[in-house]
């Protein structure tokens, strides 16, 4: 059974930074590209970031590029969003997400991930 337990939310005034984590068990993390995703009041969940199981690509919503990173540790089991200069409109409940089949590169799309954590709020401060 695959389990996603994301950590590291929190409140954060605006231009700080954050560091969220998303442990995976259940599968052979290494073999698999991983994305966090978020959704804001209101509104659809929206891709933030994606890294392949090679760790050799990654990316990144236009919202975000330049300000956040996607990194894993597969000694960790452990995908990290590393987000800074963090404004207002990135305010979201954040969710790392896995996809059912192995050794596939990583994906933008939402429909491409099978596995969802519960997800850990990210409120940013004007």
């Amino acid at each position: 059974q695959v389990q996603l337990v994301e950590s590291g939310g929190g409140l954060v005034q605006a231009g700080g930074s954050l560091r969220l984590s998303c442990v995976a068990s259940g599968l052979t993390f290494s073999r698999y590209s991983m994305g966090w995703f978020r959704q804001a009041p209101g509104k659809e969940r929206e891709f933030v970031a994606s890294i392949s199981w090679t760790v050799r690509s990654t990316g990144y919503a236009d919202s975000v590029k330049g300000r956040f990173t996607i990194s894993r540790d597969n000694a960790k089991n452990t995908v990290y969003l590393q987000m800074n200069s963090l404004k207002p409109e990135d305010t979201a409940v954040y969710y790392c997400a896995a996809p059912k089949s192995s050794f596939t590169d990583y994906s933008t799309t939402l429909t491409s991930y099978d596995y969802w954590g519960l997800g850990t709020q990210v409120t940013v401060s004007s």
